[in-house]
């Protein structure tokens, strides 16, 4: 088992852009990835594009469960997540085994261009470490390249939240682009399953989950991958 850390993201977006719609992190997707890794003794941190505090997609609260609420409910998880997530620039890349973005439609706008992520990405990739995500966290491996300024996903299997999901929960004409659209366009191979079914897959050292109810198999597969 690897000494190291596991990066979980966490997005500092409260609403859908240019709308008055509140969103923010999809409590699930963090609390779940945690509490598997917690479950098999692995460290983490929490860290978000500007650090401090993180807001709640409103939405994620009516998809919560005993598991959800009890880690929701933890001081370490209020504290460390929620009100004083570390900025990128508090992260040294060479601790961490993996990381981890969480979903939530706020990331869809704080995710896929900050270039402290994705230099903290890109180490950790570099050192045989894993670059995973849920849902619409795939938003920060979208636009990730390497030294050679190729796209880390080209070539690559991954998933994430689709387009028909975005129908079915009422924002494919707010969104700002469309998960399979970009991935395809940067030579992703863009898998998918049925709406709202659980679904994660690994490719090398990228694993990535279809929508909120995949956050614990992508846990399961980094955790399976850590313990070689």
């Amino acid at each position: 088992m690897t000494t190291k850390k596991v990066l979980i993201v966490l997005t500092n977006v409260t609403r859908y852009q240019g709308t008055d719609d509140a969103t923010g992190l999809w409590l699930g997707e963090a609390t779940e990835f945690a509490e598997e890794l917690q479950r098999a003794n692995i460290p983490f941190d929490y860290v978000s594009p500007k650090g401090g505090f993180v807001p709640l997609d409103p939405r994620s609260m009516k998809y919560t469960d005993k598991s959800i609420m009890a880690f929701y409910e933890t001081p370490d998880f209020q504290q460390r997540a929620l009100t004083h997530s570390l900025r990128p620039d508090q992260v040294n890349p060479a601790d961490y085994a993996a990381i981890y973005f969480t979903g939530g439609h706020g990331v869809m706008w704080d995710f896929p261009n900050n270039r402290e992520l994705q230099s903290i990405s890109l180490a950790i990739y570099q050192n045989n470490g894993f670059v995973t995500s849920v849902c619409h966290g795939v938003a920060g491996l979208l636009n990730l390249k390497d030294d050679q300024g190729n796209y880390l996903i080209a070539g690559k299997s991954i998933t994430g939240f689709t387009t028909m999901e975005e129908v079915i929960a009422g924002k494919k004409r707010v969104v700002p682009f469309l998960n399979k659209q970009v991935a395809q366009k940067h030579g992703a191979h863009f898998k998918k399953k049925r709406a709202y079914r659980e679904f994660a897959i690994q490719d090398g050292q990228l694993i990535t989950g279809q929508n909120p109810f995949s956050a614990r198999k992508v846990a399961q597969l980094l955790i399976a991958n850590l313990s070689k």
